[in-house]
């Protein structure tokens, strides 16, 4: 298994979701595996646009990653690279994976699956389902109203 996939149910739109998936002051009010803050994030949401995010965890290590938008059809779907700068899992330095993200409207909002592929082991997969459960918390609560809005 290389890939870890995850599905959310969002109080949200779909494009209120695709936003906070894809614009630099969206990603930065979600990402990362706990409440450690994101130091930095800078994103050009359109086909074959960069981003970058690089954030700090609980334990104080900070992780770097950033990619380009290789599939961007707001508000539905969109599939970037992913590679580290710095921090993150050792065994994928150097590597370059890959992330899906689908939108469905629902009756409540929209449903977000979530794929992160073609990482290299299943320590791996494990490493990162566990930060992108983290991740994908806040970004519920926050889209949810359950803490402070999206900055």
């Amino acid at each position: 298994m290389t890939s870890l996939t995850l599905v959310r149910q969002i109080a949200a739109r779909p494009a209120i979701v695709f936003d906070a998936l894809t614009t630099a002051e969206g990603m930065a009010a979600w990402w990362g595996p706990d409440a450690a803050p994101v130091v930095f994030a800078e994103s050009d949401p359109r086909l074959g646009g960069a981003w970058r995010v690089r954030f700090r965890s609980l334990d104080g290590r900070e992780h770097e990653a950033y990619g380009v938008y290789v599939e961007f059809d707001p508000p539905h779907r969109l599939a970037m690279t992913w590679n580290y700068a710095d921090g993150g899992e050792p065994i994928e330095e150097g590597r370059e994976s890959r992330i899906e993200a689908d939108l469905r409207a629902t009756d409540g909002g929209a449903e977000l699956t979530f794929t992160h592929g073609q990482l290299k082991n299943a320590a791996s997969v494990a490493s990162h389902t566990q930060g992108w459960t983290g991740a994908f918390a806040k970004l519920v609560d926050r889209l949810n109203g359950r803490t402070t809005p999206l900055r």
